[in-house]
């Protein structure tokens, strides 16, 4: 799960700052205000990276992704983007998650075989 979720992760820290280079040209809007929340969500992305299998990981990614698509009011596209991604956050954790469940099957069938008697390779 760690692998998929961490893609999808990188892939927003790179939108995210596209976003905000768009969200920019929008003259309400500080330059200040504009990197201080795309560099909280790209930190938060990265730092996402590393704790996506302790516990409150996804949620925290969950959370991420409402954001994400919260942005459109500012950047439109980014409610397609966001999206986007929130649909390949479901597919990172749902499919990780059977990955994973398939890989420790694996492994303990491996670790059966080995204790097994008579089971010399």
């Amino acid at each position: 799960m760690r692998t998929l979720c961490a893609s999808t992760l990188i892939g927003e820290f790179f939108v995210i700052g596209f976003a905000g280079l768009v969200a920019m040209k929008n003259p309400e809007l500080s330059m200040a205000t504009v990197w201080t929340v795309c560099g909280i969500a790209m930190l938060l992305s990265v730092l996402l990276c590393g704790m996506i299998t302790r516990p409150g990981g996804v949620q925290l990614g969950w959370a991420l992704q409402i954001g994400l698509i919260a942005s459109g009011f500012v950047v439109p596209m980014m409610f397609i983007l966001g999206a986007v991604f929130a649909g390949l956050w479901w597919a990172s954790v749902h499919y990780g998650r059977k990955v994973d469940e398939a890989k420790a099957g694996f492994a303990q069938q491996e670790a059966a075989g080995a204790a097994a008697p008579g089971s010399e390779a």
